[in-house]
């Protein structure tokens, strides 16, 4: 066999499997079609920590109170961005007040702990730049805020010190079974293995539809942690809002009314805020901020950094692991509180994976990242130290983020290094700020060239066929 484990899919989750797995004595590899690693995470690098209070799903809350509560140990770990802000509901109406009041008595049936139903008086003393008339708020304390990219992007590389290999831009075609394990082939390998462990949507696989003609041939239930999936599919509207005191909010508020609709805004770990709304209609950059405003009161065009949309599922996340003996363990579903769920669903598959594959502990796991240094969160003496270690850090690219060519070169070179213009985006903040790139985009293509061996033709955004620069006018020798 050329692996006992194969991971499919290079998103958060597979990331966080193959980092949970990789502690043990497995020959393992994750295979991602894409260029880079965790291109399931929204490009606004700030997610909500859920504690499973909003859901409806009784299974897709517990494993949101499981993921919160392993966050802070992770986060601390990894020295990833996180803070627990907490969260309001809020409620404008009677109609609202019954849904909070219904919300919350869920939660306590559950069990959830720290959660209140407050008055308006409580409300504005805690969020004093509210100008709306709110009757009352559900208050959640141990909600939070994180860096998802930064969580995923930690998980990777761990696990890529610890052995484990990424094959990138290798899409997977088929997976067939074979004596004691299966055969995954893809665009550009046959691999053999004992384990595949499929984190991707895809079901079209030979062995996945062999698996089903023979649950049917036996009249059998399939043997989920999880409900059926619901196809629910929606579109998240996001307004990224500059630092300002009259949209600052220390807490996560929400509004969510009778069709599903919900509004909120959350405070990023940069300092600014997210406005957004997951909606089912295509609705305008207006009405966008004529919805939000029920929260932000009004919104000042000049403030607005950034308008975007982002697929929002609400699909619960489901463990497969009913063809366990046979070696293979799926992970289904798109939900919003993906990044919240994903430490307890990879702990959850390392269980399943260390019960069917016997396997030991590594004496030599090694459990840190590597250190890595932002430049705009140093103090004078920190930065004169970096810069006397490498003189790039001396350099600023982005003036926006404060980001050092020293950064953006690390980001590069680092295990599984940034090879796009959006994987150092991600990384680092370059061209993230006001100017939206207008100043630093050249200089970080032509980074990314020279430390990759490429012409800046080749450079691209973040996937096939979207180049920077089409071709070369031959009068310049950079741009």
């Amino acid at each position: 066999m050329d692996y006992d484990v194969l991971i499919l899919g290079g998103g958060i989750i597979g990331c966080a499997v193959a980092y949970e797995i990789s502690k043990y004595n497995l020959n393992i590899a994750v295979i991602e079609k894409d260029y880079d690693i965790a291109d399931d995470v929204a490009l606004i690098n700030t997610a909500m920590v859920y504690n499973g209070v909003e859901s409806e799903d009784t299974l897709t809350a517990k494993l949101e109170r499981m993921g919160n509560k392993m966050m802070d140990t992770i986060s601390a770990k990894f020295n990833i961005p996180f803070k627990r802000c907490g969260s309001l509901i809020l409620a404008q109406t009677e109609e609202e007040v019954d849904i909070i009041q219904s919300i919350y008595n869920r939660a306590i049936d559950r069990g959830t702990k720290d959660v209140l139903i407050l008055d308006s008086e409580y409300i504005y003393e805690m969020e004093p730049n509210l100008n709306v008339n709110i009757k009352k708020a559900l208050y959640s304390k141990n909600t939070g805020v994180i860096c998802p990219f930064d969580l995923a992007l930690s998980y990777g590389e761990v696990a890529f010190d610890n052995g484990v290999k990424f094959k990138l831009e290798e899409e997977v075609i088929d997976i067939q079974e074979i004596t004691k394990g299966f055969k995954v082939i893809t665009n550009k390998n046959k691999l053999t293995c004992k384990m595949v462990i499929n984190t991707t949507p895809s079901e079209n696989y030979s062995v996945v539809n062999e698996k089903k003609v023979n649950e049917n041939k036996k009249k059998s239930t399939v043997n989920e942690k999880n409900i059926a999936i619901n196809n629910n599919e929606g579109v998240l509207k996001y307004i990224l809002l500059d630092n300002s005191e009259k949209t600052k909010y220390s807490h996560a508020l929400f509004m969510i009314n009778s069709k599903g609709e919900r509004i909120y805004t959350l405070p990023t770990m940069e300092g600014d805020t997210v406005a957004a709304i997951s909606t089912s209609e295509n609705v305008s950059y207006d009405e966008v901020v004529k919805r939000v405003s029920k929260i932000t009161s009004v919104v000042d065009d000049m403030n607005v950094k950034m308008f975007l949309d982002w697929p929002f599922f609400e699909e619960p996340m489901v463990i497969d692991d009913s063809g366990i003996d046979e070696g293979l363990i799926q992970i289904k579903g798109k939900h919003y509180g993906q990044v919240t769920m994903t430490p307890a669903i990879a702990s959850l598959v390392c269980e399943s994976v260390v019960s069917m594959m016997k396997c030991k502990l590594k004496k030599d796991f090694n459990d840190k990242r590597r250190e890595n240094y932002k430049f705009r969160d140093l103090c004078d003496e920190e930065r004169k130290r970096v810069i006397e270690l490498d003189e790039k850090y001396g350099r600023i690219i982005c003036g926006c983020q404060k980001v050092t060519e020293g950064e953006i070169v690390d980001a590069i070179r680092r295990p599984l290094g940034a090879r796009t213009v959006e994987g150092v985006k991600r990384r680092t903040g370059a061209a993230f700020g006001n100017c939206q790139g207008a100043h630093c985009l050249n200089k970080v293509v032509s980074i990314l060239a020279r430390e990759t061996s490429k012409k800046m033709t080749e450079i691209t955004k973040d996937s096939k066929n979207s180049n920077i620069l089409l071709c070369r006018i031959k009068e310049f020798d950079s741009m």
